[in-house]
């Protein structure tokens, strides 16, 4: 099939951007896509979630073949909060072009992924007329919100009615200095406490009548802030504790508080896992706890699981589009905070690429034009590599 004009990405972003879809507002770009796809022999799927105390959220599933291999493109179009507008150059939802520059909330995280990705997979059928075996989205409005009702489940919907992927691309702006520059193919888990030494309360004058609890919590904090948890490895940074507060909610500058709480976030590669890290910590309460006494608590909440997607087969093939796009042999990186590909990589394998992430979140969000372009170019010798070229 002869090639047709060739779709640019750059109007399409400026409707994306111009749809007001702060967490967990749709604003009108799901539908937006779900028009835009079905145009195209999408067979798409509005799904809503509602979960008790959290808000419905709407999602969209997309899909064209029916067959394998199936790449799925996985995404969202919900943003954080614009901030004070007045503080913008341009209006957050203008979508405001300035010389080479887009502006507006969600340019590169991640409408600016969205319309590449799209525009790539409509030229994709001009050209080939079928995807020689099957495209989806799923596209969330979840992602930076409480992500229980986004990518979770639309995933166990998807493998419930038999829509599971051989691989998953994820549009998260994973540059860091340059287009091209950087795979993420995996991410660190994430693991936070909350621990409580008690005492007992007493007259700063007397403080040998009272328990004081904070110079017990200090020991602890001490010895988990100096600690080594480990080396990092081929694929992953060494892990990291960071404290986050120390609390007495103690006013008075003559009493000895009674209790103390001390917050704190581990960043953790794969030598660890969320129960291990719990029994280190554990142990390091119990060493303070012998030393010291007191009374202690702990509780912890698990943020994610640390992941890889070995490199292989897809992650080469990625790459090696990248590559020939840019000139650019990105590097395969699993640094960062988290994203919905801690969900996917539970069904299939997943890596994340997209434009540079220099303004994500901040006043005058904006992505290049020329960026967004060549982003869609890199997505479309990806699906060409993917579909003439099964990983």
């Amino acid at each position: 099939m002869t090639k047709n004009t060739s779709t640019d990405p750059v109007p399409l972003l400026q409707d994306l951007v111009r749809c007001r879809s702060v967490t967990p507002d749709e604003g009108g770009a799901l539908t937006l896509l779900e028009n835009l796809l079905s145009t195209h022999g999408f067979t798409c799927h509005r799904l809503i979630f509602k979960a008790e105390g959290t808000p419905d959220v709407e999602n969209l599933f997309a899909r064209i073949g029916t067959t394998g291999p199936h790449l799925c493109f996985a995404g969202h179009t919900d943003v954080v909060p614009p901030g004070r507008e007045e503080d913008w150059s341009h209006p957050p939802f203008a979508a405001d072009i300035d010389g080479d520059f887009l502006y507006g909330r969600g340019a590169t995280d991640m409408k600016g992924s969205v319309a590449a990705f799209a525009a790539a997979v409509i030229d994709h059928l001009k050209s080939t007329g079928k995807p020689g075996g099957s495209m989806s989205f799923l596209i969330t409005g979840d992602e930076e919100g409480p992500a229980i009702n986004g990518t979770v489940k639309v995933l166990e919907w998807m493998r419930a009615n038999g829509h599971m992927p051989d691989h998953c691309l994820v549009g998260e702006p994973s540059c860091v200095e340059k287009l091209g520059d950087t795979i993420k193919i995996g991410r660190r888990g994430s693991l936070s406490f909350v621990v409580t030494a008690e005492g007992r309360q007493g007259h700063v004058a007397y403080p040998h009548k009272a328990d004081n609890p904070i110079p017990k919590m200090a020991r602890l904090i001490t010895r988990i802030s100096e600690a080594t948890l480990d080396s990092g490895n081929a694929h992953f940074d060494p892990s990291t504790l960071a404290v986050t507060t120390i609390d007495v909610g103690n006013p008075a500058g003559n009493v000895i508080p009674s209790r103390v709480t001390a917050k704190f976030n581990i960043r953790f590669n794969t030598e660890h896992s969320h129960q291990s890290l719990r029994d280190w910590v554990s142990s390091e309460i119990e060493a303070v706890k012998a030393e010291q006494g007191g009374i202690w608590s702990v509780t912890s909440h698990e943020g994610a699981d640390a992941f890889l997607t070995e490199p292989g087969a897809f992650v080469g093939l990625v790459q090696d589009a990248v590559a020939r796009e840019t000139g650019i042999l990105p590097r395969l990186s699993t640094s960062g905070g988290t994203s919905d590909a801690r969900f996917i990589k539970d069904y299939c394998p997943v890596l994340e690429f997209g434009p540079t992430n220099a303004t994500i979140h901040m006043t005058d969000e904006r992505i290049s034009v020329e960026e967004l372009r060549a982003t869609k170019a890199i997505y479309g010798a990806i699906l060409e590599a993917y579909f003439n070229n099964q990983p």
